[in-house]
């Protein structure tokens, strides 16, 4: 029960243990975080984080999820901002607006989003866009 032979969990790269969403857990509200974060269970809310997004296969968010990297089996509705790598997997069911510097996409996974992909266009929160003046010239009236 105590032993010091147990498998070592791995680590996220702040050495401490990724936080979890277990299956059948539900959670409303936003969450912020430095470490990588794991979701099997439901979410309906925002996650913001300097670390990694997983989604499992039972997991869902319906939101705003902001992070370095995601691996996706689940399913995600609303707006994925991944400044790095975004992983889909097979079962993976996303909707909604995505903007991610390289993406990876295994056969069978469902990708109904908009897609905005490069690291040029990857940013937090995106400006509206600007509206072209025309240059207004001025002619001398014409004489009756």
């Amino acid at each position: 029960m105590f032993s010091d032979n147990k498998k070592p969990r791995p680590m996220n790269e702040f050495g401490g243990q990724p936080n979890r969403i277990e299956k059948n857990t539900k959670i409303k509200g936003d969450i912020t975080s430095e470490a990588d974060f794991r979701i099997d269970g439901k979410l309906e809310g925002n996650v913001t984080t300097s670390g990694k997004v997983v989604i499992g296969k039972d997991g869902y968010i319906n939101g705003k999820v902001e992070c370095v990297n995601a691996d996706i089996e689940g399913k995600f509705n609303g707006e994925l901002v991944v400044k790095d790598l975004l992983s889909l997997k097979a079962s993976a069911l996303i909707e909604g607006t995505v903007s991610v510097a390289k993406l990876a996409v295994e056969p069978g996974a469902t990708f109904n989003a908009a897609c905005t992909m490069g690291k040029g266009h990857v940013a937090t929160s995106t400006p509206p866009p600007q509206k072209m003046q025309t240059a207004k010239t001025n002619e001398p009236a014409k004489a009756s």
